[in-house]
């Protein structure tokens, strides 16, 4: 049985603190500035040696997208929907930046059955939900029964849809009877926060957080502000900060000056050229987020004529110049690739990730074959970074003899399309999930699940491999590659979606902001967090 899957027994949070500062310590002792080097040991320390840890402080964030009480489940790129999940509530397990080997969080230890069916779970006994209610393992259950109501949009309903039987008779302890081998369920663990039923509507509303997490939620200015509060009873220790703070800001250039001037301590959505810019001249720190890479695509709806004729799509694969935009737009944060994963992912393959390379000849050949092409529409994020994306695929497109129609779309509006599957034609955004267990993309992401997609795609075939990679329990093993191999065979056959690249989240912070870290879906967490100015 693999490690991932045997039983664990939970170890002190605040020791990843300790190791980081020693780590931090010794970079900065050979005169190294970058963050990079870092983040393997979880968090980055700015402290001198031989000084302690201050408290106090309210850190404030950027950021260029609302909270989006809807989507709360959903998962997506949305830095404050994942800051709120992430310090407002806990999950019960949580995965290191460099590992898909889980951790205790609410869960102190854990079984699964030797045919993936039965997984049985010890509940912390010292927890409490904000409100002073008694975290049990009913919680767990209504947690995860949301996950399966279709009212939440939730990725993981699928996975959540396994659980046959919930057995909650102790109140510290869970067992889970799944209906079948379900490879990715502790990426379901890992990522659902624990939910309070008595106050899950006001949740939806975005009235009522009530999580049992390091902070408290406080207020919700909607487009202009959202601050959390130090939970001072929660079950590990304290944060060190007082507080904290996302100011939204859609500007990109208002961003840069807000981090210039001092009006806030860390930038998340920064253009890469900002980023770079702000870090070699302006003396901030760059924290790229290892373990939690995103993906930038063209999404295709095959439903909408030209593109159910697969030749459009492959001369579409074929045009793009993604080493352009991975240089120009990423300033090299990220690499070129015709398949989603990274190359830290079970399902990278050397062999076939770059089968679609800029070949603008045989573009042009595809496009012959087809005759007049008509103009198709192209969405993209009304954000610019994601215009200057568009911009380029719209002139790699027009060299090959199709043209596209730009859309800027606001963040909502982009959400519903894909959850919905009605972008008329193109889009162009990022999916995360292909850093997660590989299994979980194709049974989870809206851009990927088998069953119900935002392209409209639907094959047998592609279903087939979906469940059989989601029932590998061990996602190493070489059964789970060769899933894995029939999948990647299945996304660059069929191209209901063009991958890009791989591109690595950059987080710009200020001088006085240490142990920054985050979640592996690239949500930002502040229980170690702190700030030397208070």
């Amino acid at each position: 049985m693999s490690s991932r899957f045997r039983t664990s027994t939970a170890h002190p949070r605040r020791g990843l603190l300790v190791s980081a500062v020693v780590a931090a310590l010794v970079v900065l002792a050979t005169g190294c500035t970058s963050a990079v080097g870092l983040q393997r040991s979880g968090t980055e320390s700015v402290l001198q040696p031989g000084e302690n840890v201050p408290t106090g402080g309210t850190a404030r964030i950027g950021v260029g997208a609302d909270l989006i009480p809807a989507t709360f489940l959903s998962l997506g790129n949305n830095p404050t929907n994942g800051g709120v999940s992430a310090n407002v509530f806990d999950t019960l397990v949580q995965y290191p930046h460099g590992s898909l080997e889980p951790e205790p969080r609410l869960a102190t230890s854990w079984q699964l059955s030797d045919d993936g069916r039965r997984l049985e779970l010890a509940l912390r006994d010292d927890v409490r939900f904000h409100n002073g209610k008694e975290f049990t393992s009913r919680d767990v259950e209504f947690t995860l029964r949301t996950y399966t109501d279709p009212s939440w949009n939730a990725q993981f309903r699928r996975t959540a849809a396994t659980i046959a039987a919930f057995d909650t008779s102790d109140p510290h302890r869970i067992v889970l009877t799944l209906s079948q081998p379900t490879g990715n369920i502790f990426d379901l663990l890992a990522v659902a926060p624990i939910l309070d039923g008595d106050t899950v509507d006001g949740l939806k509303e975005g009235r009522v957080f009530n999580g049992t997490g390091p902070f408290t939620f406080v207020s919700w200015q909607p487009k202009v502000a959202l601050s959390l509060a130090r939970n001072a009873d929660y079950w590990g220790e304290p944060p060190h900060l007082d507080g904290v703070t996302f100011t939204v800001v859609s500007d990109d250039q208002a961003l840069v000056t807000k981090l210039r001037t001092g009006q806030i301590d860390a930038a998340y959505d920064l253009p890469s050229l900002d980023a770079e810019l702000a870090v070699s001249r302006g003396g901030f720190r760059s924290h790229v987020l290892e373990g939690a890479e995103s993906d930038q695509y063209i999404g295709i709806n095959v439903s909408a004529p030209p593109l159910t004729d697969v030749r459009v799509r492959q001369a579409i694969a074929y045009a793009i110049d993604r080493d352009r935009i991975l240089a120009d737009v990423y300033r090299g944060k990220g690499y070129a690739s015709s398949l989603p994963w990274p190359r830290t992912s079970p399902a990278y393959d050397e062999q076939t990730t770059n089968t679609y390379g800029r070949d603008v000849e045989r573009a042009r050949a595809l496009v012959a074959q087809i005759g007049d092409v008509p103009t198709i529409p192209l969405n993209y994020p009304a954000d610019r970074t994601s215009r200057i994306i568009a911009e380029i695929i719209q002139a790699n497109l027009r060299d090959v003899g199709i043209d596209v129609d730009l859309i800027p779309t606001d963040a909502a509006q982009m959400t519903s399309l894909l959850v919905a599957g009605q972008f008329p034609g193109l889009w162009v955004t990022q999916h995360g999930f292909a850093q997660m267990t590989p299994s979980t993309l194709a049974v989870a992401a809206f851009p990927f699940n088998a069953v119900k997609n935002a392209s409209n795609f639907l094959d047998p075939e592609y279903q087939a491999h979906a469940v059989s990679a989601w029932q590998q329990q061990d996602p190493t093993s070489p059964a789970a590659i060769d899933a894995y191999r029939a999948l990647n065979a299945d996304l660059l056959e069929s191209l209901f979606l063009v991958e890009i690249g791989v591109v690595q989240t950059e987080v710009v912070v200020s001088t006085d902001l240490g142990g920054f870290d985050w979640s592996r879906t690239n949500d930002p967490r502040f229980d170690s967090t702190y700030l030397l100015r208070t």
